[in-house]
């Protein structure tokens, strides 16, 4: 799969494994610059394995990850290390370093990456945390943030070198509905704010629904990906009984008795 100009990442042939033990195999897709990819699927199915290969955390068996057309994992340590700058990551739990504070958290990957001054870091890490609503929380502890708080601190940090591409896993975890949709929003701020581009993995259905606009869905027994659309489009018209139940979070059973004799909803 070649880099189309309009796409900032591609996948193409990946094949994951842990030593002998292959996670998904011949995976393939292209996330368009500007859009919420989504990487779905059920537990078990490889989701958050993807996000581990294409940030660097995990070699690839097999394939390509094309960032902006560069060969991720082709390149250099060097060159890897400069690509991996263009990633903005929020971890499932935020990943905040408990013995720092929020502030001192977003600092951080500015004094690692970055010549800027102190005065500048601290301005940045200002903006950043306001953009995220966090303006006034710098001081406190992680510890000190509920849920959603926390993966907004974490979210400030990940956007803390002005990020091309935002990864995000599993965003919605743990969240009330409420706050789920404040952060449904956020996400959708950034990218209409910043023209970031952005992937998603998740299996919160109305996240899903709210905020991805192209995707791919994984499937744990085959080990690769059954459908690729946006969540919205899988729901309505997908004829994969594994996609459909997931979708509309129905027994496969219940999806048979469904159909009509020519096997539509």
């Amino acid at each position: 799969m070649s880099g189309a100009q309009d796409d900032r990442l591609n996948v193409h042939g990946l094949t994951l494994a842990f030593g002998t033990r292959v996670i998904l195999r011949e995976l393939s897709f292209s996330v368009r610059r500007g859009s919420i990819f989504a990487i779905m699927g059920g537990s078990g199915c490889g989701k958050s394995t993807v996000l581990r290969a294409i940030i660097g955390l995990l070699r690839p068996a097999a394939g390509t990850i094309l960032v902006d057309g560069e060969d991720y994992w082709a390149a250099t340590e060097a060159h890897r290390t400069e690509i991996s700058r263009r990633f903005g990551v929020l971890f499932q739990n935020g990943a905040l370093w408990t013995s720092m504070t929020v502030a001192e958290n977003v600092v951080l990957p500015l004094q690692m990456f970055t010549q800027l001054d102190s005065a500048s870091i601290d301005a940045l890490a200002r903006l950043k945390l306001s953009l995220v609503g966090l303006g006034a929380a710098g001081e406190r502890m992680p510890s000190e943030l509920s849920g959603g708080m926390r993966k907004r601190a974490g979210l400030a940090r990940a956007l803390a070198l002005d990020p091309d591409i935002l990864l995000f896993d599993e965003p919605s975890a743990g969240l009330d509905p409420i706050t789920s949709k404040r952060l449904d929003d956020l996400i959708l701020e950034l990218r209409d704010g910043l023209g970031a581009t952005i992937v998603v993995v998740s299996h919160e259905l109305p996240s899903l629904f709210a905020i991805c606009d192209d995707g791919v869905f994984l499937d744990a027994e085959t080990r690769t990906a059954i459908a690729h659309g946006s969540p919205g489009a899988l729901r309505e018209g997908c004829d994969h009984p594994t996609v459909r139940a997931f979708m509309t979070r129905a027994r496969p059973e219940q999806l048979t008795a469904m159909e009509d004799p020519h096997g539509r909803r």
